[in-house]
């Protein structure tokens, strides 16, 4: 089984420039993953000679770029940016093909205020049909997660609940999209992950392995000392034959020691 991470507690410092790209491959390689994932947010350049370099770092480090997150806004009120972001996630497609990456993240959209749950939902299910058979044709993984909140939004995820989520997931059913199921972002807003993995199973292509402190609250802490049922949950993934990438979202802010506790934690549990 593949394993990768999202290292959310390295941004700042990567956004800061005091990390690069390359370090945190030669932080994965050393912390024995197969996969490092990556933020757009942290692309210095969509040119393919710079893609092609980063790709050649991972390479050398002794792993690939498994996953790679963007911040779709398909929900925005004003349709000159919702036109945006279908544009520029075009645009992430064809560079997540030229770096190997193997899936690539999409989301509805933030919860702008003003904006009610029919329009929202149809704008969300239109812009991610919109991009499905172009990363196809370009060999991505294009997958929706149940998200929180995204790096530098206002507001959070649209989608959040999982009533909302499950109805996108419906509207985006004929087109094929994919999904990337975060195992504790619903307990934020006292929903039921193992009830949401039970709908959408046969759809999820890679995971996001989190953990929250409480419900009702998005409370991030390492993986392992929160409340989300993560043995219920792999062993339901189990059961159906999940083979995708299992991408370990670190953001605990706890240091070196804690991607390794975390990651050794949710390999450890999948062995079992």
């Amino acid at each position: 089984m593949p394993f990768s991470c999202l290292p959310v507690s390295l941004y700042p410092a990567i956004t800061a420039g005091e990390r690069t790209l390359a370090d945190w491959f030669g932080l994965a390689a050393r912390l024995g993953l197969d996969g490092a994932d990556i933020s757009v947010a942290h692309l210095d350049s969509l040119d393919g000679s710079y893609l092609k370099e980063l790709r050649g770092q991972a390479h050398d480090a002794g792993v690939v770029i498994a996953g790679m997150v963007t911040y779709t806004d398909f929900t925005h009120p004003a349709p000159a940016e919702r036109l945006r972001h279908r544009r520029e996630l075009g645009d992430y497609i064809h560079a997540a093909a030229q770096l190997g990456v193997s899936f690539l993240r999409v989301t509805a959209g933030q919860k702008h205020p003003g904006v009610n749950r029919t329009e929202g939902v149809a704008w969300a299910a239109e812009g991610l049909n919109a991009c499905v058979d172009e990363a196809r044709a370009e060999g991505v993984d294009l997958v929706y997660e149940n998200h929180a909140i995204g790096y530098g939004w206002t507001y959070f995820d649209f989608s959040q609940t999982a009533s909302v989520f499950l109805e996108i997931c419906e509207r985006t059913a004929a087109s094929g999209l994919r999904l990337l199921f975060d195992t504790a972002n619903l307990l934020a807003v006292n929903d039921d992950p193992l009830a949401v993995l039970d709908a959408v199973l046969p759809r999820i292509a890679a995971l996001h392995v989190s953990d929250i402190k409480r419900k009702g609250a998005f409370e991030p802490v390492l993986l392992g000392s929160g409340i989300t049922p993560l043995d219920q949950i792999f062993s339901r993934l189990q059961t159906f034959g999940f083979d995708g990438w299992i991408s370990v979202e670190e953001a605990s802010n706890s240091g070196e020691e804690g991607f390794q506790q975390a990651i050794q934690h949710a390999q450890q549990l999948w062995r079992n």
